[in-house]
């Protein structure tokens, strides 16, 4: 990783509706966490910044054009020296209708929010930080 970048990728907990959209990893040689429940997003190419970076992989790996404003920080993880920024995006249930899958990993699906918590086949540090976040979430004032 360059010493100058700030940031090694990112990924995104989208909402469509009360559902989250992920991805099965695939199995490629090299791949970190090969068949296992994802979000959206990766590693940055060129000088992207982190939200470049998601809305990139995002059209790239589900179709989906975000609006850079339903993007709101949650957390940055740093794993031996790589860090990724994580957000988070809500957008309204049809959302899953505009999915245009990009071959990128073996399949998506929108999946209650405490399945992907909740799943053994889910990268396991992300089952955190959306646990997290759902947490967080739900002690905002108007929140059930």
């Amino acid at each position: 990783m360059n010493s100058r970048r700030r940031f090694y990728g990112a990924k995104v907990m989208l909402f469509a509706g009360d559902d989250l959209l992920v991805l099965r990893r695939d199995f490629a040689p090299g791949l970190a966490w090969p068949g296992m429940l994802d979000f959206p997003g990766g590693v940055a190419e060129g000088d992207e910044d982190p939200v470049a970076c998601v809305l990139r992989e995002t059209r790239e790996e589900l179709g989906l054009t975000l609006d850079p404003g339903l993007l709101r920080w949650v957390h940055l993880r740093d794993a031996g020296g790589r860090r990724s920024w994580f957000f988070a995006a809500h957008g309204p249930a049809g959302l899953v209708d505009e999915v245009r899958f990009g071959g990128e990993g073996l399949e998506w699906a929108a999946i209650p929010p405490m399945d992907f918590v909740n799943a053994p086949d889910a990268v396991w540090p992300f089952r955190g930080i959306l646990a997290n976040y759902l947490a967080s979430e739900k002690k905002k004032p108007g929140r059930a």
